[in-house]
């Protein structure tokens, strides 16, 4: 009996040991009871759609072929021109199990699945989909299925074909592709006969995924180099440019749909996959749409590889991630909790929106991954006798505690960048003392400390913004020495000009005659004949109001009247655009706001007509004009924020707004001024669209569905160009145009009283100075408005614009300072204070201006709606 109790004991002993690796080295690191994260901001996108290539490399879709042309056209053009790409670093097991885990759910695969062949979940885990609102998934029945087992409740649905169909040999493997876009469209198609998914789609929180095997069902059977391999990386490209269009389309090209197109893992030349190579472990990342950067132009990229130069890259910044970081990044642009046992890294270079945005999410990203180890600190010490239980000093409670203190109070005081701007403040502090006391020794007057001192913060301010300055100061050395000259002369003649206007007006008809040559100079006409046409016939147009007579020298009332006919003419045109537009106005309150503010432009010229009748026979002004003309006034404020913010809908109800109360203020040839003027910033609007494209700064944007609304918090969408100091430059211009195109304002004898008749004509000096003051007030909002327009369509962060304006004014103001007079007459002495007192005004106006034009665009109001009673 000894030796069988021996063999069985010895037997029990190596079965045990034989088992027990897997309880030791797999046995899963997960940890379950984490509280949910998630970034507190309305995120940028309502959806979603994750488009996975099975087994794509990433040298084989970012590589040229042969003839030197990409092997995924369509995609190499978004990233070119729309989005960020870079390369998502995978980890071992290159399999698609891990993969998918890593993409969706953002941690590494848990190495317990070893045992059930990658296929089970071992123990449940969170993922995107989860967190979503809903899921949509289309593909291989040996990847869907574990996502949906995952979920809690009933909103992830999965489309697969047969296990069958994955076959090596039988058929070409793209068919699988074309299964799912296929199926894809079909859904979407059915989605409108069925008003309860049509609903769940237009849901927020929304996530479509759809996994394309057929690339590497082909490697294997055929190689990644194979024809049949790159035949099918040509028809997923093809087919997920259909997906985006009828994405698009179905949504009416709302701007809130974000795309992702990345792989699982990447496969070796002889066509396996699961270990490290890179050929299996590089895989290709390309994002676009809502709430994603846009693509950064760069002059050098450091990197261990040659792929940039082997794939024509180089210039376009590369933004490399591991594979668990696209992860949370799904989450922040559709503003779901972040995935509970994710380890990614949210890469915040990938988003396009405000610092506190980014802030906010990367601190949920960081709070996220601290409670996955409280609650693995917790299970530990509950497992531990207590004196062998060593706390992670680190990440002790009072350290943790007091992290997410200091973290939370920066970023409610906006200090993003909080351990640089510390130094970089004391620093300056610094420099600030030395200079008080050199000053206090020599015994200066307190005002030469405000003129010594006063540039100290300045500087502090100006490196802080070092970012802006380098990417102008790489621009202008990447230009030939020739050039660079040229554009110190350009942009010294173009200041000079602007000083010059301040004297004689006629200087600005001959920047206006050089701006109309614009578009032939700089060949921007080739690609856009008719708007540039435009451009030149209205900037010749605008030349000639400089050189016409200071306004109220010579009335012109059926001018102003004709004026007022035109306008209605344009409104009608516009007025049955709208009618038309049925996919954007899907109410008739917006078809009555344009209806009221026509009929106020008809008020208008009725008003200014009888009114000047009445005078001229003596009779007095008109009571019922006197109310009309005051109530036109009031309502002209509020009119246009009852309108839609798509860009050329609020810009035209602004016009109106603001023609309607201009024309009860004019007197002669003023009144066409505001309705030119109009004209040109919206050819210039235009413009710049054709420049962005024609200087390969960024895809072109359809101007037609711009909406202010969804543009007001969106900053650094692209690096400054040197293109940005003339565009800042043109703002300029306009804006002294608009101040001296019909007079010196400068000069109060340049009013004529018979502008407010309208409004009164009783004498009363206060109310007189601020009509006339609201009429010139009147020109800039239309040129600001316009700048704001051109801001949010050129992909670049106002702020970086007005700081080349608010140099552009510096340097105006500076010429003034020095041609201040302090000799002479008292009519030349006046004359030098008071034009720098109104550059420097205008510096500040501007600003205020800014402010206005952001509210003007962006805000809406909504009128209450009636309640419609049935009666029973």
């Amino acid at each position: 009996m000894g030796i069988p109790v021996f063999i069985l004991a010895g037997l029990l002993v190596h079965c045990v040991f034989l088992v027990s690796i897997f309880d030791i080295y797999f046995s899963s690191p997960l940890v379950h009871g984490m509280s949910p994260q998630q970034t507190p901001l309305p995120p940028p996108a309502k959806r979603v759609v994750l488009f996975v290539a099975d087994g794509l490399r990433a040298d084989s879709l970012y590589e040229l072929n042969s003839n030197n042309r990409p092997q995924a056209p369509y995609l190499r053009g978004i990233l070119e021109n729309n989005g960020s790409w870079g390369i998502s670093h995978t980890r071992v097991p290159t399999e698609s199990r891990p993969g998918h885990v890593a993409l969706i759910a953002g941690f590494y695969e848990d190495v317990s699945a070893v045992a059930k062949g990658w296929k089970e979940n071992p123990v449940e885990f969170d993922s995107v989909f989860n967190e979503s609102k809903y899921t949509w998934s289309w593909g291989s029945p040996d990847i869907l299925p574990m996502f949906a087992k995952g979920a809690t409740g009933d909103h992830v649905y999965t489309f697969c074909y047969t296990a069958e169909s994955e076959d090596f040999g039988a058929q070409d493997a793209a068919e699988l592709d074309m299964w799912v876009f296929d199926h894809v469209k079909s859904f979407f198609n059915s989605s409108r006969s069925n008003q309860t998914l049509f609903s769940a789609l237009n849901e927020e929180k929304v996530v479509l995924f759809l996994h394309l095997l057929g690339i590497d069902t082909n490697g294997h059977a055929h190689r990644p180099n194979s024809r049949e391999y790159k035949e099918n990386i040509k028809k997923v490209d093809e087919g997920v440019k259909e997906i985006v269009s009828m994405i698009d389309n179905f949504y009416g090209n709302d701007g809130k749909t974000a795309f992702i197109l990345t792989s699982d893992h990447g496969m070796t030349d002889w066509g396996s996959h699961g270990a490290g190579h890179p050929s299996e472990t590089l895989t290709p990342l390309i994002v676009w749409g809502a709430g994603v950067n846009y693509p950064q132009k760069v002059t050098s990229q450091l990197f261990e590889d040659n792929f940039l130069k082997e794939w024509k890259l180089e210039n376009l910044k590369r933004l490399d991630v591991n594979q668990a970081d696209i992860a949370p990044l799904m989450a922040s642009l559709i503003g779901v909790p972040f995935p509970l046992n994710s380890v990614g890294t949210l890469p915040l270079e990938y988003l396009n929106n405000t610092a506190h945005f980014k802030a906010e999410s990367i601190f949920t990203n960081a709070v996220q991954i601290l409670e996955q180890f409280k609650v693995k600190m917790s299970q530990k010490k509950e497992t531990t006798l207590s004196f062998l239980f060593t706390p992670f000093k680190p990440l002790s409670d009072s350290e943790q505690i007091n992290f997410l203190k200091k973290t939370r109070l920066y970023i409610q005081q906006q200090k993003y960048d909080e351990a640089e701007s510390t130094v970089l403040f004391y620093g300056f502090a610094f420099v600030g003392m030395i200079i008080a006391f050199f000053l206090l020794i020599q015994t200066c007057p307190w005002t030469y400390y405000v003129y010594c001192l006063l540039p100290v913060p300045v500087w502090y301010a100006v490196v802080r913004e070092l970012r802006v300055i380098q990417d102008l100061a790489t621009n202008l050395l990447s230009l030939h020495m020739g050039q660079s000259i040229g554009f110190f002369l350009v942009c010294t003649l173009g200041t000079e000009i602007l000083v010059f206007s301040f004297f004689y007006r006629s200087t600005l008809t001959v920047g206006l005659l050089v701006f109309a040559a614009w578009p032939v100079i700089t060949q921007l006409w080739v690609q856009a004949k008719t708007t540039a046409l435009i451009w030149t016939l209205l900037c010749v147009l605008l030349a000639i109001f400089p050189l016409m007579p200071v306004v109220g020298r010579e009335p012109n009332i059926p001018l102003v009247i004709a004026t007022g006919l035109l306008t209605l003419l344009f409104s009608c045109f516009s007025l049955a655009s709208l009618c038309k537009s049925k996919n954007k106005y899907r109410n008739n309150e917006d078809l009555k706001v344009h209806f009221y503010q026509m009929l106020s432009i008809a008020l208008s010229t009725y008003v200014v007509s009888t009114t000047h009748d009445s005078l001229k026979n003596k009779q007095g002004l008109p009571v019922l004009n006197q109310i009309i003309s005051w109530m036109t006034l009031v309502s002209s404020s509020v009119l246009p924020l009852l309108s839609p913010t798509f860009l050329f809908q609020r810009l035209f109800s602004i016009l109106l707004s603001l023609m309607s109360t201009y024309l009860l203020l004019s007197t002669g040839y003023e009144a066409l001024f505001p309705l030119v003027l109009s004209g040109l910033m919206f050819a210039w609007i235009n413009m710049e669209q054709e420049a962005l494209q024609h200087y390969g700064l960024s895809h072109k944007p359809k101007l037609a569905v711009f909406n202010f609304a969804y543009a007001t918090d969106i900053t650094q969408f692209r690096q400054l160009h040197l293109d940005d100091v003339r565009r800042s430059f043109f703002f300029v211009f306009f804006i002294v145009t608009a101040f001296f195109g019909t007079g010196n304002i400068a000069s109060v004898n340049s009013f004529d009283p018979a502008s407010v008749y309208c409004f009164l004509t009783v004498f009363s000096p206060f109310m007189m100075g601020g009509l006339l003051v609201l009429k010139v007030v009147i020109p800039f909002v239309l040129v600001s408005c316009a700048f704001e327009a051109v801001q949010g369509t050129t992909q670049l962060s106002s702020k970086s614009l007005f700081l080349i304006v608010l140099v552009i004014s510096d340097i105006m103001a500076l010429h003034f300072f020095f041609l201040v007079k302090d000799y002479g007459s008292w009519l030349d002495i006046g004359t030098s204070i008071s034009h720098y007192v109104l550059v420097m005004s205008l510096t500040i106006f501007m600003m205020l201006m800014n402010g206005l034009a952001q509210l003007l665009t962006t805000k809406r109001l909504e009128l209450p709606r009636r309640t419609k009673h049935h009666s029973t």
